[in-house]
């Protein structure tokens, strides 16, 4: 190159250093480099240095700031030498460190010095050694990758977590960088999202709420801790911008129940730097390694909650209910409908639930199921009373009621182990043929009966069906012996009844913390009322049956009042659905005391005035008082609602007083004849 085409024009020295360059000891380090470099520029008289540093760089890459600067200088014409320690500070892709010095700085006349490596663009007999150079840079840097992958998974196996930094909520113990305290101004906020998705409140409108209630986000929290991505930011734009994702993955993570997941995800390639998420079944879970932010009841709810959105509906509100009740004949679930109605035309608000298999198939004219229709606030009311009567018996009566939930659960579970013990059996058998199977396959294969392809084919295939087998005998042996040990968590029951002091609302957490599922039977007509069995199962003791307590006469009393009040509402419907009976006229009806027709605006009124209604219950009172009285002169039985009868008719109570009076003349008649 000549004086004139260098006059003016940079030398320029690149230094690189990485994390993985640090082990190779101190002669790598950036300072040591610039000394190294500016002494070689020296010696050759090279003038206009300009040092382009990229410290704590990986040589994986080319995304480097300033080997970036480097190329946009040398694309400028700027530069006229580039000179390095040696081939790796490049970098150590073997094809991309080819390019640039094979290339590129030949296109665009630049000069290139590998001090090191004795390689030099104007020498052509050292530039032949330069490729193998770089493909075993790159082998170092391969070999380096697969060596930490090794450690980390050891690491990882081990039970330490393999992160660098500890999850929101946690912090790193100074006296082991292993084990994770709490941090309890981030916990607060960790406790505060899972409370208000047991209440309902979905991601989004929790992030929402964090956002006006200025709760700063994980990344900034962090950030100013000097720990994460942004632990070198100084300027926050959007401290408080919460999203629904980062919610999720919060109410997500098992590291809030004390434990440690590893392996969530890994990288394709050591070239590639962006992680591929891994399945779940992959991740490696250690119980119990630090102290839980949040109870297991509590996120195993959240997980359960999280399968089943609950969207909000076009009154504005998200149902509570949603994904709890079923049709308890074909097992679908029941669909919600609400309407706020519009009085003005004569649409009246409703809330219902109806099998969701019967109104999908009505579209298309076929009967399948039936409606099971059945208003949310029926629904709402029986689960109260549930929640109330069972919550007030366990805590009054432990020893009955888990006495009671403990034979309830025998006779579920004996039913429930017939089924495992059946298919446990038979998929025993079958692992024990499959072994006899593949080892005939194995002897036809020695003898050549059959091609290679052929025995890799069906070996494979019985592989994998003995694998999936073993794999369902374990869990069936695991779930008979959970039988076998009684599972019912009655305790736990009984410490969320006690968490609970008002139970006079329903609530959606305690429809969250209490329900597991809510069967809806078809209704059916019983005496002229609809009649519909629901069954209500609640979490740790599932369908709870109280004793039935005998009623009282009060009690009884008022049932009847309802069920003639359920009669006249029927049949004040009926008039109307008949069209004998417009709404808001008077309704025509028949005094039951005189027994005058006469109207009135009421559908249950029974008399036309107040002295009617007088009368009859006098008459109703008096009747209350009859009783069987035996005549005190003739002896015939007959009935009376006065105090002091003592005659049937007014006949013998005369002939009483005539044989009175004669009685008493003749007591006076023998008094004068003794004086």
């Amino acid at each position: 190159m000549s004086v004139k085409q260098t006059e003016g024009k940079i030398t320029a020295l690149y230094e690189r250093l990485s994390r993985d360059d640090e082990l190779a000891g101190d002669s790598n380090s950036i300072i040591n480099q610039k000394k190294y470099l500016e002494g070689y520029a020296e010696q050759q008289g090279y003038v206009n240095i300009v040092h382009y540093t990229d410290d704590g760089y990986s040589g994986g890459n080319f995304n480097r700031p300033a080997w970036k600067r480097l190329i946009a200088d040398i694309e400028a014409g700027k530069v006229a030498h580039v000179i390095v320690k040696d081939m790796s500070r490049i970098g150590r892709d073997y094809l991309q460190t080819g390019f640039y010095t094979e290339i590129m700085f030949r296109e665009h006349g630049v000069h290139f010095v590998a001090i090191s490596n004795s390689v030099d663009s104007n020498d052509q007999n050292s530039n032949e050694f330069a490729p193998f150079l770089n493909i075993m840079n790159e082998w170092y840097l391969r070999d380096l990758s697969r060596k930490q992958k090794t450690a980390i998974r050891i690491k990882g196996e081990s039970g330490k977590p393999t992160t660098n930094i500890a999850i929101y909520g946690y912090k790193k113990d100074p006296a082991d960088k292993y084990h994770w305290l709490i941090d309890e101004e981030a916990a607060a906020v960790v406790r505060r999202i899972f409370r208000m998705n047991v209440e309902g409140i979905g991601p989004y409108e929790i992030a929402r709420i964090l956002y006006e209630d200025k709760v700063e986000t994980p990344a900034v929290y962090l950030g100013k801790k000097g720990i994460g991505f942004w632990k070198s930011k100084e300027d926050f734009s959007s401290p408080y911008n919460w999203s629904g994702h980062i919610v999720g993955k919060i109410l997500s993570k098992p590291e809030y129940i004390g434990h440690t997941v590893n392996f969530r995800s890994h990288k394709e390639s050591y070239k590639d730097k962006s992680s591929v998420p891994n399945p779940q079944e992959e991740w490696l879970i250690v119980e119990n390694t630090h102290e839980a932010i949040i109870d297991k009841e509590t996120w195993e709810l959240v997980q359960k909650l999280r399968k089943t959105p609950r969207r909000k509906d076009t009154l504005g509100e998200a149902n509570p209910l949603t994904g709890l009740v079923f049709c308890a004949d074909c097992g679908a679930k029941m669909y919600n409908h609400r309407f706020k109605g519009d009085l003005e035309n004569g649409n009246y608000p409703y809330d219902s639930y109806e099998c969701s298999a019967y109104k999908l198939e009505s579209r298309k004219h076929k009967d399948v199921c039936c409606s099971h229709y059945i208003s949310t606030k029926s629904i709402r009311t029986l689960i109260l009373e549930t929640i109330q009567a069972v919550s007030t018996f366990a805590i009054s009566n432990q020893q009955e009621f888990m006495e009671k939930v403990r034979a309830a659960s025998k006779l579920r579970q004996k039913e429930e182990a017939k089924e495992i013990k059946r298919t446990l059996s038979r998929e025993r058998k079958r692992a024990k043929e499959l072994d006899v199977i593949i080892k005939k396959l194995y002897e036809s294969f020695a003898v050549g009966r059959i091609s290679e392809e052929r025995f890799d084919s069906l070996l494979e295939e019985y592989e994998t069906e003995q694998k999936q087998l073993l794999s369902s005998v374990e869990s069936a042996e695991q779930q008979l012996s959970a039988f076998e040990e009684d599972t019912v968590r009655m305790e736990e029951f009984l410490s969320l009844a006690k968490k609970y002091t008002d139970f006079s609302e329903l609530t959606t957490p305690m429809i969250n913390e209490f329900v597991d599922k809510v069967l809806v039977h078809a209704p059916e007509k019983i005496d002229g009322d609809r009649v519909q069995e629901i069954e209500i199962y609640l979490k740790f003791i599932g369908r709870f049956d109280l004793p039935e307590p005998e009623l009282t006469e009060e009690e009884i009393k008022r049932q009847e009042q309802l069920r003639r009040h359920r009669i006249k509402s029927r049949e004040r419907y009926q008039k109307i659905k008949a069209g004998e009976h417009i709404i808001g006229e008077p309704f025509q009806l028949i005094c039951k005391c005189c027994g005058k027709t006469f109207e009135s605006k009421m559908s249950n009124a029974m008399f036309c005035d107040q002295n009617c209604r007088a009368k009859y219950y006098r008459q109703e009172a008096a009747k209350k008082r009859e009783r069987k009285c035996t005549c005190e002169n003739c002896g015939t039985v007959f009935i009376t609602n006065r105090k002091n009868a003592k005659y049937c008719c007014e006949s013998c109570m005369k002939k009483a007083n005539q044989k009175r009076q004669q009685e008493l003349r003749a007591t006076n008649k023998n008094k004068e004849k003794t004086a």
